[in-house]
């Protein structure tokens, strides 16, 4: 799916070769970011595809390359954001159907778009479209998911208009069906014309309503692209596993077959070879969409053809990829270490080529995800003996406690997936129960040493507003905890009064906070923050 990564045309090396990646792991299609039609929708500082001249349709060809190197088709999401764009960098006038601020940035107030802007933005999104095909592009999309400008259009929620694009469903729909038949007649025959909808969860747009604009629009449409919510409210599209299971999206999207016979492809942070196989076979979807699990692992496809389902790197919903592709960071991944490092570093998630210093013994000090990574990639790069460490009796550092709050327990892959890879790695030996000190550590023997002991929860509140303890707090008294001595070792408070103090800003006090809550104490959520675990914020 069409998914940001923090590269955009900025990055061309890295966008080629993480779409190219997922093309060689068996993905039909790949495809761009949002790609902006017009100055007016600029969204600096997010990174966008561009396509304002060669040197962008340049760059962008490598992306087509590279998808068309492994048999996938390539395709980019033309899109305008309408009411909600930003415009730091072009500073142009803010456009939309209504001048009615933005419910995602309120500070943003667009103009109401003359007829003269609406042939304007038509006209950009066919330019855009042709270029995009001499790019390479198979697919461009005329796109208004997430509450985008033809969705404005659309809802009565932002369009207040009451000339021949206001009012009634035939005309909210006119401005999508003319900039269709514009990008139709753009690229005739050389490219697909994909259109992602949110069918519903966007303000003043139900599903019934857009089941009818599917039908007015079905004839322009190759492929339909399904989803659900808005750009305010990206957590019900996007949602994380906390709080949103697999195929979640279904009970909205599973509807718009009953509007259209053309190929439908949805999404839901699918996951499971068998829910996906169970989804097609039902015929509401014909394509199984993923953005996330496609990062988690780009040769998903590859494994479910060759029936290594064991072997599949599942998404754990952490949206940890979100925070590190928005506002100009660099796409990552806890599952994937190479998300994002494809062409940087070169780094391959399937193929290890063998080090230079093989013919040596590797200790590897702590078995938490750091560790076991290591371990895994160092087995896989062929050292004569990895000895993988760890002083508690099981694997997994952190995430032996983390994946049992309340909400999480999908973040147990993380172990699971690499447990399996250790088991099938011959010269990787694992031993738990087992501390090391510096002096067993010289004493053991191996010619390379990884430390990978991780961290704890500072014991006397040492916390980064002060960068001081705090006073009184002190973890060998009954009534102070950590974090690990509540979810490790069973501690519990003495008393049913508890407060909770955050000065992370993620999901660890705010998960005790609930387990406790869930246990029957009553808890006070206190944090030296501005909000509420602002890291969450970022993970949607």
């Amino acid at each position: 799916m069409p998914h940001c990564t923090g590269f955009g045309t900025d990055k061309p090396g890295s966008q080629a070769a993480h779409r190219g990646m997922k093309a060689e792991g068996g993905w039909a299609a790949v495809c761009t970011e949002y790609a902006p039609v017009s100055a007016d929708s600029d969204e600096s500082p997010y990174v966008s595809a561009q396509l304002l001249d060669g040197g962008d349709l340049a760059n962008l060809a490598l992306m087509t390359e590279a998808a068309h190197e492994h048999g996938a088709l390539a395709g980019i999401e033309l899109t305008h954001t309408g009411g909600h764009a930003e415009r730091r960098q072009s500073r142009w006038p803010g456009i939309a159907p209504s001048q009615l601020a933005s419910d995602y940035e309120p500070f943003i107030v667009p103009k109401a778009m003359e007829l003269e802007d609406i042939r304007r933005v038509q006209g950009d999104w066919a330019r855009a479209a042709r270029e995009a095909a001499s790019a390479g592009f198979d697919i461009v999309y005329v796109y208004g998911g997430h509450s985008y400008l033809l969705t404005q259009f659309l809802s009565p929620f932002y369009n207040k208009r009451s000339d021949a694009y206001g009012g009634p469903l035939e005309n909210r729909a006119r401005m999508w069906l003319e900039t269709l038949e514009a990008v139709r007649e753009a690229v005739a025959d050389e490219c697909a014309v994909a259109v992602r909808i949110g069918v519903d969860l966007t303000p003043g747009l139900d599903v019934n309503e857009a089941l009818e604009f599917i039908r007015l629009a079905d004839h322009l449409v190759d492929l339909w692209d399904v989803n659900v919510g808005s750009i305010a409210e990206w957590s019900k599209d996007s949602g994380s596993s906390r709080f949103f299971p697999e195929g979640y999206q279904l009970e909205w999207t599973g509807r718009v077959r009953e509007a259209t016979q053309k190929p439908i492809v949805g999404v839901g942070r699918f996951t499971s070879p068998d829910t996906m196989a169970e989804v097609v076979r039902s015929g509401a979807l014909d394509l199984i969409g993923a953005a996330r699990p496609s990062i988690a692992d780009p040769f998903l496809p590859r494994k479910i053809e060759e029936g290594r389902y064991g072997e599949i790197r599942e998404c754990i919903g952490c949206n940890v990829c979100i925070a590190k592709s928005e506002d100009g960071h660099h796409l990552g991944c806890t599952q994937n270490a190479t998300a994002g490092e494809e062409y940087r570093r070169g780094w391959h998630p399937e193929r290890f080529q063998r080090a230079t210093n093989a013919n040596r013994d590797v200790l590897v000090v702590g078995a938490g995800p750091a560790g076991l990574e290591c371990a895994i990639v160092l087995g896989k790069r062929g050292f004569r003996r990895v000895h993988l460490v760890e002083a508690e009796g099981e694997i997994g550092g952190l995430m032996r406690w983390v994946a049992q709050l309340p909400g999480l327990g999908e973040w147990a892959r993380i172990v699971n997936w690499r447990r399996v890879q250790l088991d099938r790695l011959r010269n990787v030996e694992v031993l738990t129960g087992t501390r090391l000190d510096a002096k067993a550590v010289r004493e053991y023997g191996a010619e390379i040493v990884i430390c990978a002991t991780g961290a704890h929860w500072a014991e006397n509140g040492l916390n980064a507003i002060t960068h001081q303890p705090i006073s009184g707090a002190d973890a060998t008294l009954p009534h102070v905890l950590t974090p690990e001595q509540v979810m490790l070792d069973g501690k519990r408070p003495p008393g049913q009064r508890v407060v909770v103090y955050d000065g992370e800003g993620y999901f660890t006090a705010a998960g005790i906070a609930e387990l406790l809550a869930l246990e029957s104490y009553r808890v006070e959520f206190v944090t030296c923050l501005e909000q509420v675990a602002p890291v969450c914020d970022e993970t949607l």
